[in-house]
């Protein structure tokens, strides 16, 4: 499913527009991305939580000489699915 058709199939059940549902599911893309920038996250109570996760520093390898190469720390992004959201997976 891409933006389009979430955005569809948000407004069938809220009986919005389709426009009115795209400006709610930017704004919510937007305040999570705020929140995960500022390292507090969004917990979702039954689907999961956003939040920032550290990569320690690391040695890699270039798959196509074999060379190492230093991957610097840093920090992602992660998602933790809910109890309901893993059991709906099922």
């Amino acid at each position: 499913m891409n933006k389009a058709e979430l955005v569809e199939a948000i407004a069938k059940v809220t009986l919005q527009t389709k426009a009115d549902t795209e400006r709610t599911l930017d704004a919510l893309i937007d305040v999570v991305g705020k929140n995960i920038k500022k390292k507090d996250g969004v917990k979702l109570v039954g689907f999961g939580t956003f939040a920032v996760s550290a990569r320690k520093a690391r040695v890699g390898r270039n798959p196509q000489t074999g060379e190492e190469i230093q991957i610097p720390a840093r920090k992602v992004p992660v998602f933790r699915p809910g109890k309901e959201l893993k059991e709906a997976a099922r």
